[in-house]
Parts: structure tokens; sequence; C-alpha cells
């Protein structure tokens, strides 16, 4: 019995020890294993609201980021986007951008030009002393703008970042700390940009897209700012001037308009001229002008910020009928039919105050390219082109339930198809005023052509000369009866060095075998 006993307490003593062993060994196994859980939990939760704050940043800054100043004459767009490296970008449509190292951090601002505005391009232009304080002003302008888009940006982030995480984790602290992290990151990011930012980069920019010729065109550019300076002081006058010459010119016996006599203003080439619609309105309202015809190019590059000039069409209160040039863009075209008195015509016809009109529009779109004498300097593939759009207009015409009695072209060289199809065709795009006869097959009746000038003095491009560019425009008179071509005036308003208006009237003896046009004396201002 003792023997068994004592086995027993052996046995027990044997054992008690690796069963208080055992229990120690698991506590602190349960215990590490809650403090490894709460270490990988903490890490996860932390991990989770940087990945909130992250995009709630991303997204506040894609959504959020963007205001609209003005600039001077223009309408832009500020944008702030994250970004690798710090930039600036300003997109200059369609001609390009102009890319600045302007700061560091994580931010790229893009400046967009836009709309133009009209009156504020014409008040700049008129007053030469606001564009001095115009270039002032915009520093301050671009400022203000940059401040409210900074506000904007942080208050956008923030809230998109609470937002996010109030729907991610349903926890107001956790949605508290993600907003406090955008509100760090988003100053943080902008303070970097404000702090590291430097002025001169403006004075080493990278140019993309049409502007990589900016810099071979500066020193030009500046002359002819200057020299339009001038330009636009003197045709002030000029304009002034435009009645008195009326006045003389409508005593002449050569030819007296019928009281029922049709009159057209062509015009052609305005080229974003805004002074040319001040001579217009005073054109139309002196010579008591019916309908006013444009052979296009009424734009540069046929964008949408030029699409503002087309504005003042309405102002003339006539009907203004329309073909787009190689200038002009279909947005171009668009913008002038939305003038309540404007007509477009593209391979169609129109019937106005009597007279049935056909017009098509350059096949071209070329904003690039500068202007050519009619039919040379173009390639063949070109040349086709032009000439199949003559032919398509020719085939309008045929089919035009009316004798058609005005054709509109832009470039001469579509005019020959229509030899014999109508009594008179018009077209501009070579700044050069020519009269001719189209040559005709036997059979065929004679079509007269008319070349305008650039009513616009070719706009800025017109300046590159020694002398710019005249304004040049006709005022084409037309029977009642038989809507034959009568007369015609061309005015001619000089630029810099000539600032006299010109006005030459011609006679068509015989109208309807297209005779050429005497010249009467010319009275001149």
């Amino acid at each position: 019995m003792d023997g068994q006993e004592n086995e027993q307490q052996e046995s027990r003593d044997g054992q008690a020890p690796q069963a208080g062993r055992t229990r120690r060994f698991t506590l602190r196994g349960l215990t590490g294993g809650r403090r490894g859980w709460r270490v990988l939990r903490v890490t996860g939760v932390t991990l989770a609201v940087l990945a909130v704050t992250l995009a709630g940043v991303m997204i506040g800054a894609l959504a959020g980021g963007r205001v609209s100043t003005d600039i001077g004459p223009f309408q832009a767009d500020l944008t702030v986007s994250p970004a690798l490296d710090g930039s600036t970008t300003v997109d200059v449509p369609p001609l390009g951008a102009l890319l600045l190292d302007s700061h560091d951090g994580p931010t790229h601002l893009t400046v967009e030009l836009g709309a133009l505005d009209q009156s504020r391009t014409e008040a700049l232009l008129d007053d030469p002393a606001s564009i001095s304080q115009a270039s002032r002003t915009a520093v301050d302008d671009v400022r203000e703008g940059v401040m409210r888009l900074g506000v904007r940006t942080v208050a956008s982030t923030v809230l998109v970042t609470l937002v996010l995480a109030l729907l991610v984790f349903r926890d107001a602290r956790r949605a508290a700390w993600a907003g406090g992290l955008a509100l760090a990151v988003t100053a943080g990011s902008l303070g970097t940009a404000a702090a590291t930012l430097r002025p001169s980069a403006i004075e080493e920019p990278r140019y993309e897209g049409l502007l990589v010729n900016a810099p071979a065109i500066v020193g030009d550019a500046r002359r002819i700012a200057n020299d339009y300076t001038r330009y636009a002081e003197q045709l002030q006058h000029i304009v002034g001037n435009v009645s008195q010459l009326y006045t003389t010119v409508s005593s002449l016996p050569v030819y007296e308009p019928d009281p029922d006599t049709t009159r057209v203003l062509h015009i052609s080439d305005m080229h974003l001229n805004p002074t040319a619609w001040q001579l217009i309105r005073t054109v139309v309202e002196q010579f008591n002008i019916d309908v006013v015809v444009d052979t296009g190019d009424i734009t540069d590059w046929g964008s949408e910020p030029e699409a503002s000039y087309v504005g003042a069409i309405g102002l003339l209160q006539k009907p203004y009928v329309f073909i787009r040039g190689n200038h002009d863009s279909g947005r171009t075209a668009a913008a002038v039919a939305r003038q309540r008195n404007a007509i477009v015509l593209d391979n169609t016809t129109t019937t106005v105050a009597g007279l049935t009109i056909a017009g098509i529009g350059d096949p071209r779109f070329t904003p690039d390219k500068s202007t050519s004498p009619a039919g040379r300097g173009l390639t063949r593939e070109t040349a086709d082109q032009l000439i199949s759009t003559g032919d398509k207009l020719a085939a309008t015409v045929r089919s035009s339930p009316r004798p058609v009695n005005i054709a509109l072209v832009h470039d001469p060289a579509s005019a020959g198809p229509l030899a014999g199809t109508c009594p008179l065709v018009v077209a501009g795009h070579t700044h050069n005023r020519q009269v001719s006869k189209l040559p005709q097959e036997p059979g065929q009746s004679p079509t007269q052509l008319m070349v305008q000038g650039s009513t616009g003095g070719a706009g800025l491009r017109g300046l590159e000369g020694e002398q710019p560019t005249p304004l040049s425009m006709s005022v084409l008179y037309f029977d009642d009866e038989d809507k034959l071509l009568q007369a015609y005036d061309d005015i001619t308003v000089g630029g810099t060095g000539q600032a006299q208006v010109n006005l030459q009237r011609h006679i068509v003896e015989d109208p309807k075998a297209g005779a050429p046009a005497p010249v009467t004396p010319t009275p001149t201002r």
C-alpha cells in the first residue's frame, strides 16, 4: 500500500509541473497573438485611411480644382491637378501650348484661354493706352484666379475625402482623420508650389503645336503691334470720311441708281479685324445696302474662341450671305448660322431681296496657310479639288428652279466650271481685287468674275509688309427687272502711310454681254 501511494504521489508530483508549464505557455501565446493582431489591425486601418485620403484628394482635385476668370479680353479656365512634377501649361487653342517649369511639388496648373470678348477686344484696339493697362492688370487677374483656385481645391478635396471616408468606414473619428490628412496633403502641395514659384520660367517656355514658330516671329509681332496701333488710330478718322465720300459720289451724273436698284455689298477675307466691322456698318448705312455677301475667311484659325467675332453680323440688320473660306472651320460656319440675319450656303441656293444666290464653301481647311494668287502655287491634287468644287456648284446652279444671279466661291480657282451658268461669280482668297471674264465655250452666256481684296486688310498678317494691306469692299448695283449688274463701286481704305479713302465707280456698258466696265473719275479723300 505504501508503495502504491508513493507511486501515485510521484506520478501526481511529476505531472503537476508539466500542466503548470503548459498553461503558462498557452497564456503567453494568447497574449502575443492579441498584440500582433492589434498591430496588424492598426496598420490596416492606417493604410485604409491613407488610401481613402489619397483617393479623396485625387477625386476632389479633379472635380473641384477649376475656376473661370477674365484675363484681359479672354475668359480663361484655370485647372489644378495632381502630377509627379510641378509645371504649368498655357493652352492657346488651336495654336498650341506653352509649357513652363514654373514650380516644384506634385501639382500641375493648366491655364486654358477660352472665348475672346469682342467688346473688350474692340475697346483695347480703340484705346492704345488700355493695352498697356490690360497687360498690367493681367498679372493681378491671374493671381486672383489662382488664389480662388487654391481655396476651391482645398475645400473640394477635404469635402470629398470626408464623404468618401464616412461611406467606407462609417466612423466619424476615422473620417475626421482622413479629412485632416486631405487638408494637410492639399495645403502642403499647394504651399510647396507657391514657395518654389519661379516667375522667370515664363522667359524660357517650351512650345507645342503651331506655337513652335513663336520664337521666330516675336520680333515681327512686336513691330506689327506698333503698326497696328497707328493703323487703328488712323482708321478712326478714315471711317468717318466715308459719309463725306458718299455725298460726293452720289452727286456724280455718270450713274444714278434707280430707287428699285438692289444694292449688294461684297466683302471677303476679314481675318478677325475688328475695325472692319465699323467700316462695314458705315457703308451699309450710307449706301443703303440690301444684302451683304461674304466670300469667306472671316476668321484666322476657325477656333471656338474666334466664334464671338461673328456676333457683329447681327448688328448689320441686313441679310448676310456667307460661304466658308479655307481659314473657316465648321464651327465658324455654325457660329455664323446662329446669327438671326445670316444665311450660310454650302452647295445650296437662296433668294434674298429678289436675287437668287448660289454658293459653296472652300473644300480645304488650312488655317496655317497664307494666301496665294489664284491658280498658282497649288499642287495638282489641290487644283483638282478646287475645280471639283466648282463643278458641284455649277451642277447646283443649273438645277436651280430659279435663274441664279450670283455665284459665290472662295478661291477663284473654283470659278472656271461656272462659266456660262450665271452672269456673275464673286470670290476672294487672294487679297487682291481683280475683275475679268471667265473663258467661255461657243454659245455660252458671258460670265464675269469679280475677286475681292481683303475687307479686313488681311488681318494682322497684312501688317507684315512695308505698308499694311488696304481694306477693300465693293458695292454692286443690280437692276430691278433682269437682276443684272449695272455698276459697282470699289471702296478702298488705305492703311498706315496711305491715310485715305478711295472710291472707283465702274459702269457696265452692256450687262447682258458682260462688257468690261470703264472706270469713272475717282473721288479721293
